[in-house]
């Protein structure tokens, strides 16, 4: 993508004033992005994303220019710019590049952008087809496909040159159910680090029935009342309430200028003993999963929290400056025009010992949510206030009745203790996360857990 003499020059450059530390990162990405919405074409996007960006350290501070200019001339002359925010002098760099091995965990099979648009859009077709026969009340379905290739090339002044190829893809169904003037909306949306394989992995006719199911249950389903009650949270997607109100406050991002509500906690008790709680970037396939971070290091299994007890953060190079600690390849960034920092990758708590039946029998009175929507969080808190997209009641142990309009208010430290019984059924969703360093996919999920006092927001009032 870049040539190394070039790529040396460029941090002899960035270094000509001082700095202790120089990076290049190259990126060239391409995306396919296409839209359905009630049984036509919206649009179709296809694209490619070119440029570099140079980052350089001074101790503890950073500066970070980008260009989609990649000729040696102008590379040069942006890392002298970047570089001349510094008034140290001139750095005499030898370096010797190493090629960084990393481990495959996403092999491709079939690269999307070898696959006709027609077969792409005929899956869209039949996913729509099936999502708006699935009963009368559905008056909307729109259907979205996604592919992308991202290349990159990450080369630093320690003399590392690494280079990791990213392909994902995503198929989402939205349904609309429509009942008395009012609209309830289900989605359901997998992905994965696969290729056009990943249609042998999933139905799509599975995925719209799922979206349109949600949508016709919730329509019809009463307002939910309001309280405090123990709340059982499926798996999947479930995790989306830790990946917010936890995972944000463990990154270094929070961690390192004190920012987060679980700074200085390592190897104390955080959460309830049922919780062991992990960041993996290394799982095959999943839509979180990379060889390699946004610096170069190989992505790794990281132990969050085990049996209660705060083991690890999720850190990038700059803040592990800033903190006395090792990266530990959790560097992510949306693309060459952002500086990368700890972000993470597919985030889930382990699988413990009960299942979902044993769940909600042993639950006298409270709320079963089964799909997780949308929320907000305060991650120097980690107060936070999450719709619930999909929510039954349970009284004496059972399944009551599905209601709608509920949301989950509380505090994420407080959450992780209030845990008393965790499922045996993992599995992970797949979102977009948005930070500091842009969007990226990251995979999140649990098995079903059971917090055992939560308050519910809800329009039908108290209960």
């Amino acid at each position: 993508m870049l040539d190394k003499k070039v790529i040396e020059n460029v941090l002899c450059a960035a270094l000509s004033k001082g700095g202790d530390f120089a990076e290049v990162f190259v990126e060239d990405k391409y995306n396919s992005n296409i839209k359905l919405v009630g049984g036509q074409i919206e649009n179709i996007v296809s694209g490619r994303d070119y440029g570099v960006g140079i980052r350089i350290f001074d101790k503890y501070n950073c500066i970070y220019a980008f260009t989609n200019d990649s000729t040696e001339d102008n590379l040069v002359k942006v890392a002298k710019e970047a570089a001349s925010a510094l008034q140290g002098t001139t750095i005499d760099l030898r370096l010797s590049f190493m090629k960084a091995n990393s481990t495959n965990y996403n092999p491709i099979k079939i690269m999307p952008s070898s696959v006709e648009k027609k077969a792409k859009i005929d899956l869209m077709r039949k996913g729509y087809e099936v999502a708006k026969n699935y009963d009368s009340s559905i008056s909307q379905v729109t259907v979205n496909y996604l592919d992308g290739e991202q290349n990159v090339l990450i080369a630093n002044s320690d003399g590392l040159f690494a280079e990791d190829k990213r392909v994902r893809t995503r198929y989402s169904v939205s349904s609309v159910a429509s009942k008395d003037g009012e609209m309830q909306e289900g989605f359901y949306g997998p992905g994965a680090s696969m290729g056009f394989e990943f249609f042998d992995k999933i139905n799509v006719e599975e995925v719209a029935t799922e979206a349109s199911r949600i949508a016709k249950t919730m329509v019809h389903a009463e307002y939910c009342p309001s309280g405090v009650m123990p709340v059982i949270m499926d798996n999947e997607f479930g995790g989306v309430l830790f990946h917010e109100a936890c995972g944000h406050a463990l990154e270094a991002t929070s961690v390192a200028k004190g920012g987060s509500a679980l700074c200085n906690k390592l190897g104390e008790t955080i959460a309830s003993t049922l919780v062991t709680a992990i960041d993996d970037g290394t799982m095959p396939n999943e839509w979180g999963t990379t060889n390699i971070d946004d610096e170069g290091t190989p992505t790794q299994k990281n132990v969050l929290i085990e049996n209660g007890v705060l083991k690890s953060y999720m850190i990038d190079k700059l803040n592990g400056r800033r903190m006395g600690m090792d990266s530990t390849g959790s560097a992510r960034r949306q693309s060459y025009k952002f500086a990368p920092t700890s972000r993470m990758n597919n985030t889930y708590i382990a699988a413990g010992n009960s299942n979902l039946e044993e769940i909600i029998a042993n639950t006298e009175k409270g709320l079963y949510a089964k799909k997780l929507g949308g929320g907000s969080v305060n991650t120097s808190t980690c107060d936070f206030n999450f719709a619930v997209m999909e929510g039954y009641l349970i009284e004496n142990g059972k399944i009551l009745k599905p209601v709608r309009g509920a949301t989950l208010i509380g505090n994420g430290v407080k959450v992780l203790q209030y845990i008393d019984m965790v499922g045996d059924d993992l599995s992970l969703g797949q979102g977009m996360c948005g930070s500091l360093s842009g969007s990226i996919p990251a995979g999140l999920g649990q098995p079903p857990i059971r917090v055992k006092s939560l308050t519910v927001g809800g329009r039908k009032g108290d209960e």
